[in-house]
């Protein structure tokens, strides 16, 4: 079992097919075991995703109430949420003098690199972050972390 963080972005394609959805889909599922961490603003961020999807027509009412609704339920049940706190916003504010981050980009990225200290000083292996965005991606690893894009597993 892996220990993943994913951000928005990679959350988002575990609802909405586009490329790396069936890669997401598959590590997300129960069966396969792993545990996956998030920011609480990624409820936020996934929302927007999927109500902007709405508006461009990509998915129509139905879907998005179903999707949503999914979306959530696998907030309060599978998903471990990361709150935002001083100490998150601390660090996104350091990565954001040291990086050319977008400030929720910085968020995500404070939040996943102190779950994985934690996770580290449990004698864990360090997790794994997943995103879809290749300049958070490069910041991400350059910070120490191991990185995924469910756009490299087409």
């Amino acid at each position: 079992m892996a220990i993943y963080y994913a951000d928005s972005s990679a959350l988002t394609k575990r609802h909405v097919v586009e490329v790396g959805t069936p890669w997401v889909q598959a590590l997300t599922d129960s069966a396969a075991g792993h545990g996956f961490i998030t920011s609480r603003m990624s409820v936020v961020e996934v929302i927007s995703a999927l109500n902007r999807r709405q508006r461009e027509r990509m998915i129509n009412t139905v879907q998005y109430m179903r999707i949503s609704t999914d979306f959530m339920g696998l907030c309060a049940t599978t998903y471990q949420l990361v709150e935002v706190t001083e100490e998150v916003i601390d660090r996104a504010r350091h990565l954001l003098e040291q990086h050319a981050l977008r400030a929720y980009d910085a968020v995500q990225l404070a939040s996943a690199l102190l779950t994985d200290q934690i996770v580290r000083a449990g004698g864990d292996p360090p997790l794994l972050f997943l995103a879809a965005d290749d300049r958070l991606l490069t910041v991400a690893q350059l910070e120490g972390l191991v990185v995924d894009n469910p756009n490299w597993h087409p």
